[in-house]
């Protein structure tokens, strides 16, 4: 059996994935595996498939993004000819290059299913895979459906979402809620445990750990407000702050020197979930999987959702976990203008352990632990279907 994955953009779409192939290697040990992505992640989708397994090819296709700004109008978008306009026209190129590419590929190799985990990437392939006649089973992990998924959700053979189907419109009868997979290390981490593991990180058990980060990309204005922030951070908690490979060198020469209580990474390509299993509080975006991993390890969070992307779907992720009070919220735009109300929210929560305690606990609630087993089903009778 051949099975190709697909997803891209981020950590957050090659993660779950993993943990899908996993499932598929457990049920199918002879299957061929193969993962597509878009090329600005590639290298970063390599290092987290490769610790997985090295045999899997991962391979980039050409893709393009429509640039849609959730908090512009369409006409202030217009008059942005140079930020906007053209390279929309340049990526809907792209995605035509994409397509005959994908086609020449999948005619070649011919898989028995797809499998595409969300990102523009996707878009060509599965446009491709329906020419082709090939079966298409789509994971949407958002609350809000991207433009991908809305295309692709016409033609596929099943639909996994991350949310309950009341968010989205896709048809009931090919449509299950199964959650976000994820790798089997994300569980809930003892005191112990969480010791150990500072320890190994090169932090001192004596302070509360605070890790940030903002997706494998990193995130510019969550980094700048860590940054201008860290020497106030480290006076009553240890920080490790991942800031994506974009920005690393420009924060390396910012950042607090001859101290163990600040750490800058620019991506972890593994063992992440021991990272964020080691915190007392985590300061993320409102990526969907980073949530559901988040969820599983039971992890007080403070959210920080990127109000610019399409749909605001970070705003909606966000919304949706604020709504039982399991997270903490801090607008973006906030953030950006006064970088001190990171250091006032962390100090707030860090003070007070019952809030922590109870922000884990509800979190936990959200977590999904089969999710990778029943999308894996999906894709395998998927297949048989063909």
């Amino acid at each position: 059996m051949k099975i190709l994955a697909v997803g891209g953009g981020s950590g957050g779409h090659v993660t779950p994935v993993v943990a899908v192939l996993r499932e598929l290697k457990s049920a199918k040990p002879n299957a061929e595996l193969r993962f597509w992505c878009d090329s600005k992640f590639l290298p970063q989708a390599r290092g987290v498939m490769n610790q997985f397994d090295e045999s899997i090819q991962v391979e980039p296709i050409l893709s393009g993004k429509l640039r849609r700004y959730n908090n512009l109008s369409l006409w202030r978008q217009l008059l942005r000819p140079v930020s906007i306009v053209l390279p929309n026209i340049r990526d809907g190129f792209l995605v035509l290059c994409g397509f005959i590419q994908s086609a020449t590929k999948l005619w070649i190799w011919r898989p028995d299913v797809i499998f595409t985990k969300g990102g523009y990437v996707c878009l060509p392939v599965g446009l491709a895979a329906r020419m082709l006649g090939i079966p298409l089973v789509i994971h949407d992990s958002d609350a809000h459906p991207g433009l991908t998924n809305r295309v692709l959700a016409k033609w596929a053979t099943s639909i996994a979402t991350g949310a309950p189907l009341k968010y989205y419109s896709y048809p009931t009868d090919i449509s299950r809620y199964v959650g976000i997979p994820i790798r089997e290390g994300f569980r809930k981490y003892s005191d112990a445990e969480r010791r150990i593991i500072k320890a190994k990180l090169g932090f001192s058990s004596d302070l509360p750990l605070t890790v940030i980060t903002g997706g494998g990309l990193g995130a510019k204005r969550i980094n700048d407000a860590a940054i201008s922030q860290a020497r106030s951070l480290i006076e009553f908690t240890s920080v490790m702050l991942i800031s994506g490979k974009e920005q690393y060198d420009e924060l390396r020469a910012l950042a607090p020197q001859g101290t163990q209580r600040f750490d800058l990474r620019d991506f972890v390509s593994s063992g992440m979930e021991d990272v964020l299993g080691a915190a007392d509080v985590v300061v993320t975006r409102a990526g969907a999987t980073t949530m559901l991993e988040l969820a599983a390890l039971a992890k007080p969070t403070i959210v920080i959702p990127n109000g610019f992307l399409t749909g605001g779907h970070q705003l909606k992720n966000a919304e949706a976990y604020a709504e039982n009070k399991s997270i903490e919220v801090i607008d973006d735009q906030e953030l950006n203008d006064n970088h001190t109300i990171l250091t006032t929210v962390l100090r707030r929560l860090l003070n007070n352990p019952a809030r922590l305690n109870q922000m884990g606990k509800l979190l936990h609630e959200f977590a999904k632990p089969d999710a990778a087993k029943d999308v894996a089903a999906m894709i395998l009778r998927a297949a048989k279907k063909k």
